[in-house]
Order: structure tokens, then C-alpha cells, then sequence
């Protein structure tokens, strides 16, 4: 539970998330005028139709009679040509600084688009206090996704609740009191926009507009219903509730975006709008709740996580716990880190279930009309780590708007290969849009990343790996896998220094030259192909495509030096400095979220070294990052330091997770970290308490999952494990890592340091 005691004053850093997927608001809790900035994740400007043309950032391409401007040209954009002299550059003189190579392949972004704010829900409520006093309480409930305000005035007891619904795609909100007749309210939307009309009729609100930049069509209907009073419909777009016991809105929203390209435009909303708010409107308040909490509960409560925090410490404050927090050893440290593990979950369940768009930048949370990096779909390690706890912590059903978007971008990305690059496959660079934006740009030192496709899919893959399902390889991850693998196989070049095969020009993301073979491009390819392989031995498929892959991998450069002062290697060539404190560390990637550099061994000691000289500074995600790499290394107390950092610098009273400003990919990743601390499996062997610090010496986690499809409870003492339960969910052989020490009679026993190898079954 999130609890305060004085209404949010910033959205930003005070205002309280809920979300259905599609839908999210913040609720401030303000008493004389309550305010929910809503909205609706595919609210988009750019795109097709956008102001000033678009074209995906690869130039326009074929016109109606199929000819296209020839590759390189102004109206084309850069292609094969500019390519191939921008690697016969880097082959004669090592490196090229990223002005030069933007100069040369980059252009300029035409119709990328914004996320855009849906508007305000202002409600004003007659006769409520101006400031708050001992009595008011905010809250939000992780547990039922439930938002709440209570304060006492003048002897009546006043409450309201809000929640977004996915079972029935609304946003509601109660307002009530204990005593009768005395609920009252005044409802009207607003919005830094003047697209839109407002208008009222009976107990509804209906907004509707088009975004003047692209078009996109999008309503909102908000409908009221009083207990014991009545409803009014105001000429200037209001609707007003008297004299109520209490009073109840439900709001749905949607546009006319599709994720289909080349159009990516859909139905108009209004109907699909019309029937969610009269359905929710047409059940009582009460089974409308429950349907919600009991679909959120399905998700949220298979995972339980107890660091030996009390109550005394989980009801304190939310801002008073951060503010307090010091990351010690007290019941109330233990109570925020737990918050923490479990409010990063509650985040992925809002902000991405099946039928919407995946989380971006803020998930589904923003407040303006141009927000920060257009609150879009950073692929050079943001969208990735959003999902990095999907899989660990039991919300796989969260994946599927992620798999539906990329495997939305292979057609747009087939687009952007030839365009570029003249070969088959698809490609994606380093941020896209729901409009499949795959092409390049001009920031320099943030438009070339053509291998964030194969990092893409990697989450695909593991989605197998923990689930084991060939229909789900067959079906949805190998397709996307084979078109990425064949794009590299066309792109990988041979290294004239010494004849291996290398991504050129390849970029470690926002640091440093372009050069040939950067540690990071070369992991994430091999990454790939690996995969690639495997899922294509798993099912069966083109011998001829497994030998290629084979081959490939064979002569591809490693990616994986040891450096002069014993660092693993950032790039190619031994530059690294042991004075770079650089925000992204990644060459780390064969770590983490990679699985070629294991615990204990050379390279792992000196991916150690890399990430000491690193320090532990640097934005929000990062650090989150920094906990994931220190609980694959096996040092736990060093993971507990990066979530120290993160709780103590980088997040905000909200608990939102801040760049700054505000990201929420540092929440997620963050809440994969303290799962890694606890289990890993991405070896093979499960492996118990891997990196478990000595700040939690007692504890107990109920529902994380492994890869082979295990779900694990583990109970701990002293730092050491004395029972573990094992659900199996498919049928194989499970390898365990872990060193039992009986608490009772009933525990498995396994010896120190081996490991113990059964058949599971569900």
C-alpha cells in the first residue's frame, strides 16, 4: 500500500498511477477540485497523415507506379551506397566520431510524433475543506489496484475510489459519504488542446476530436449515476450531481489507431467507446469493483515477497519511508525495498495487457502534449527492460502487447533494410512509435542501433525458455527470430584486421566513436543467432538455414576482451578509460540481460572490473541496470547498494522512477534485479538464492519463475535457504542449484554446493 497523507500537488512526482492496459489516469486526491489526468495509450500524433509527411525515417520509397528515387538521393533518404563508404571509412581509419556518420546516413525525422495527453477529469466538490487535516488519507492499493481518498469535515465522512478496469476498458471513480444527501459534485473535462468538443446530454459526457497533426480520430464518454440524488447536464459541458448518498462515473476512451501498417487506422471509436461506458454504467458499482480487483488479484498475487519487514514500517507514509530510508538493516528499509519489488509488478499489470499498445517510456502515464523523448519506445535497452520482469516475477500474460508490436515492426522494418541497407530481413534502430518508425534520424549520438530488432526478439525467446511452449516458438517468436538472424546473416562483413565477421559500423549505444565490431553489437548478434539456432533445432526447421547459422557463428567476433587493466572491453580496440563513469554499460550485455558470461569465471571477473570502474552514479535505469548486473556476478550485498542508489537518488515520492525525469523502465527494472537476487536460471540449473545480501537474513518469496517452466517458493534463515517448493508446469528434467539447510523434517535435503537433478511434471 502506498499511503499519504496530503494530496498531490505534481503530477509528476505525487499523482497516483492506475491503469487497464489502455487506459491510465493519476489521481491527485485534491479535495476542493479532484483531478485525474487520463489517458489513452494510442493517443499518437505523427504517423501517417501527420503534418510535413512521414515515412517511417527511411525516405518515401516506391510511388504508385513502383519507381522510387534512386538509393542516397535528397528525396530518398541515405542507402547501400552511403553505407558501404561509411565502412570502407571506419575499415581505413578505425573509428569515426558520430557527427561524421550521422552526416553521412542519418536525415532528418519527418512526422515521428508525440504520446499525447488525453485531458484532465476535473471534479469539484461543493463545501469540501481547502487544506487538509489530520483525518485525510491518499492511498493506492497494489494489491486490488485500488485508489483512494478519506477525510473527515463538518462530522461526515467522506471517501472516494478509483480504479481502471480492463475486464470492462473503463476508468471509474465513487465519491460518497456517511451520512445521506450529502455527496456532490461537478464534473467537466479539460485539455491543453482545443481539438475536441465537449458535450453533455442527460447523465453523459461525450468528448470528441481529431488530432490536428495526423487526424486521428479519438472520443471519450464519461456517465454519471447518483444514489438518492440527481444528475444535470450543464450547458457549458458539465454534468452535476446534487444531493447524492453517492455518486459514481465510468469513463471509456479510444481512437482510430490500428496497429496495421502501412495505414495504421482502425474503426472510429465511437461505438466500441459507447457500448464499454453504458456496459459499466449498466452493473452495479459493486460487481463492476470486483470484477476488477478479482482480474487484477489473478495476476498481482501469485507472488509474495516477505524481507522480514513489519507493519510498523509498511504503514508509515510512502513519502516518509523514502525520505527515511537509508538502506540499512531496519524493518522499515526491508518494508520500502519490498514496496518497491512489488509496486514495479503492479506497474506492468497497468500499464500493458493484452488488446493495447506495450508500456512506453512512462507505461501508460503522461501529462502533456510533448513529452520527454516523446514518451516513445526506446529500443537500445528501455522497451527491453520494461519487460525484464514479466517472465521472473509471473506476469507473462503482460507480454503479449510487446510481441504483437514487434512482430508489427517486421513490416515497416523489411522497409527500412532495403532502404538502408539493400538486404532482406527487418530492422529497427534505436527508438520507434506505434507507427513503426524503423528508419534512422540525425541526433547523432542516438540514431544508429540496426541490432535493437535482434535484442527484441530475445524476450520472445525467453518467453519459450520459461514456458516451453513449441506452439508459442512455432507460432509467434521463431518467425520473428529467423527474418532478424537473415538480416545479420546479409550484414555481418568481414573484419580486415583479422578476418572475423563484424557488425560495421556498430555504436556501444550513446558513448563513444562508431567503429567496427563494438562489444555490445557483436553479444546481441551472437545472442541472436544462437537463439536462432536453437529454436530452429528445437523445431525441426531448413537444415540448410541451421548450417548458415552455424557458420556464421563460427567466424563472428566475439565481442568478449579482456582489456590492459583487465576490463571487459567496450570496444574492438583496448581504449576503455578507467575514469568513464558512462550511464550505459553496454558491453555488459553478455551478462546481462546475455547469458555467455557466467558467475566465476574470467570473464566474468572482468565484467566485474568494468562495472567497479563504472561507479555507481549515473540515471535512474541505469542503476536498475547496475542491480541486475551485481545479482549475476553473485554479490549481493554490491545489488543491494544499486537499489539503495536507485530508492535514495533516482525515485520519486511517488515511487516513480526518474531519469530524471520521470522513466519507468527503472521501476522494472529494478523489480527483475531483486528476482535475480533471488533465483536464476539462465544457465540452465536453477539456481536458489544466488546473490541474496546480508540486509535480508530472514525472508520468504512465494510465486517466481524459472526457466523450464518452474514456479518456486523459498523460505530462508540466516542467509540460507531451509524450504523450497517446486510447481512444475510442463514436463522435463529440472536441475537445481542450492544448499538446503533443514528447518523441519519435511525438507528436500540437498548436499552443499551440488546440484540435484529430478524429472518434473505439472
Amino acid at each position: 500500500m502506498l499511503r499519504y497523507r496530503t494530496p498531490a500537488t505534481d503530477w509528476e512526482r505525487e499523482s497516483l498511477p492506475i491503469g487497464s492496459g489502455a487506459l491510465g489516469a493519476g489521481v491527485f486526491g485534491t479535495l476542493t477540485t479532484e483531478r485525474l489526468t487520463l489517458n489513452e495509450k494510442s493517443l499518437w500524433t505523427g504517423g501517417p497523415g501527420a503534418t510535413g509527411g512521414y515515412d517511417h525515417g527511411d525516405g518515401p520509397g516506391p510511388g504508385p507506379d513502383g519507381l522510387a528515387s534512386g538509393p542516397g538521393s535528397p528525396e530518398s533518404g541515405p542507402g547501400p551506397a552511403a553505407l558501404a563508404a561509411v565502412q570502407r571509412r571506419i575499415d581505413a581509419e578505425g573509428a569515426l566520431d558520430p557527427d561524421t556518420v550521422a552526416a553521412e546516413l542519418g536525415r532528418p525525422r519527418r512526422g515521428y510524433g508525440a504520446y499525447q495527453v488525453l485531458g484532465d477529469l476535473e471534479l469539484d466538490v461543493p463545501g469540501a475543506p481547502t487544506a487538509p487535516d489530520a483525518s485525510y488519507r491518499r492511498s493506492l492499493d497494489l494489491a486490488s489496484a485500488l485508489a483512494a481518498v478519506t477525510y473527515a469535515h463538518r462530522g461526515t465522512t467522506y471517501t472516494r475510489e478509483f480504479f481502471a478496469s480492463h475486464p470492462a476498458s473503463v476508468i471509474s471513480g465513487r465519491f460518497a459519504a456517511d451520512r445521506p444527501g450529502r455527496t456532490a459534485l461537478t464534473l467537466r473535462y479539460v485539455s491543453p488542446r482545443a481539438d475536441f468538443t465537449a458535450t453533455t446530454a442527460g447523465d453523459r459526457l461525450t468528448v470528441r476530436g481529431a488530432l490536428q497533426d495526423n487526424g486521428l480520430r479519438f472520443e471519450a464518454q464519461i456517465r454519471v449515476a447518483a444514489d438518492g440524488g440527481t444528475v444535470t447536464a450543464g450547458p457549458d459541458g458539465t454534468l452535476t450531481v446534487s444531493g447524492a448518498h453517492s455518486a459514481r462515473f465510468v469513463l471509456a476512451a479510444g481512437t482510430d489507431y490500428a496497429d496495421t501498417h502501412p495505414h495504421y487506422r482502425g474503426e472510429d471509436p465511437h461505438r466500441a467507446v459507447t457500448e464499454a461506458v453504458d456496459a459499466a454504467l449498466a452493473r452495479p458499482y459493486e460487481a463492476l469493483r470486483a470484477d476488477h480487483v478479482r482480474d487484477h488479484r489473478a495476476l498481482f498475487d501469485r507472488v509474495r515477497l516477505d524481507l522480514g519487514q513489519d507493519q510498523t514500517g509498511a504503514d508509515l507514509p510512502t513519502d516518509r519511508l523514502l525520505s527515511g530510508y537509508t538502506g540499512g538493516p531496519g524493518a522499515a528499509d526491508r518494508a520500502l525495498e519490498a514496496l518497491f519489488f512489488q509496486y514495479g509488478r503492479y506497474l506492468l499489470i497497468a500499464s500493458s495487457r493484452p488488446g493495447s499498445l506495450p508500456a512506453n517510456l512512462q507505461g501508460v502515464w503522461n501529462n502533456v502534449t510533448a513529452p520527454p523523448w516523446s514518451a516513445d519506445y526506446h529500443t537500445n535497452i528501455n522497451l527491453q527492460m520494461t519487460y525484464w520482469p514479466a517472465e521472473t516475477t509471473n506476469l507473462a500474460e503482460t507480454t503479449a502487447p510487446y510481441d504483437r508490436f514487434v512482430e508489427s515492426l517486421r513490416a515497416p522494418g523489411r522497409r527500412s533494410a532495403r532502404a538502408l541497407f539493400g538486404t532482406p530481413g527487418w530492422v529497427v534502430h534505436n527508438e520507434t512509435t506505434p507507427y513503426g518508425f524503423t528508419g534512422v534520424h540525425d541526433w547523432a549520438t542516438a540514431f544508429w542501433f540496426p541490432e535493437a530488432a535482434a535484442w527484441l526478439t530475445q524476450q520472445l525467446y525467453d518467453h519459450y525458455r520459461f514456458s516451453g511452449s513449441t506452439g508459442y516458438l512455432r507460432d509467434t517468436a521463431y518467425p520473428v527470430m529467423r527474418e532478424a538472424a537473415e538480416f545479420w546473416l546479409a550484414n555481418l562483413r568481414t573484419d580486415p584486421r583479422d578476418g572475423r565477421l563484424v557488425v560495421t559500423p556498430s555504436y556501444s549505444p550513446e558513448h563513444g566513436d562508431f567503429t567496427a565490431g563494438a562489444s555490445m553489437s557483436q553479444q546481441i548478434v551472437h545472442d541472436l543467432l544462437t537463439n536462432a539456432l536453437e529454436a530452429a533445432t528445437v523445431l525441426g526447421d531448413d537444415p540448410d538455414f541451421r548450417t548458415r547459422l552455424g557458420a556464421a557463428l563460427e567466424q563472428l567476433d566475439p565481442g568478449l576482451r579482456v582489456g590492459s587493466w583487465g576490463q571487459l572491453q567496450e570496444w574492438k580496440t583496448d581504449t576503455d578509460s578507467q575514469h568513464d563513469d558512462h550511464r550505459h554499460l553496454s558491453h555488459l550485455f553478455a551478462l546481462h540481460p546475455g547469458r555467455r558470461v557466467e558467475a566465476g569465471t574470467a570473464l566474468a571477473e572482468a565484467a566485474q572490473v568494468a562495472l567497479t570502474a563504472r561507479g555507481d552514479g549515473g540515471t535512474g535505469w541505469s542503476k536498475a541496470w547496475k542491480i541486475n548486473f551485481w545479482a549475476r556476478l553473485r554479490a549481493g550485498d554490491r545489488a543491494h547498494t544499486m537499489l539503495a542508489e536507485l530508492l535514495t537518488h533516482s525515485t520519486l515520492p511517488n515511487l516513480w522512477d526518474t531519469h530524471p525525469p520521470f522513466q519507468l523502465d527503472g521501476n522494472h527494472g529494478a523489480t527483475a534485479g531483486i528476482a535475480e537476487m533471488l533465483v536464476q536460471s539462465q544457465h540452465g540449473p536453477i539456481e536458489i538464492l544466488p546473490a541474496l545480501p546480508a540486509r535480508w537474513p530472514h525472508g520468504r518469496v512465494t510465486g517466481l519463475r524459472a526457466r523450464g517452466g518452474a514456479t518456486l517458493d523459498i523460505t530462508w534463515r540466516d542467509g540460507r535457504a531451509t524450504r523450497l517448493a517446486l510447481h512444475a508446469a510442463v514436463t522435463g528434467e529440472l536441475t537445481l542449484r542450492c544448499t538446503l539447510f533443514p528447518d523441519g523434517e519435511r525438507t528436500l535435503r540437498v548436499s552443499a554446493g551440488d546440484t540435484y537433478t529430478f524429472p518434473g511434471s505439472p
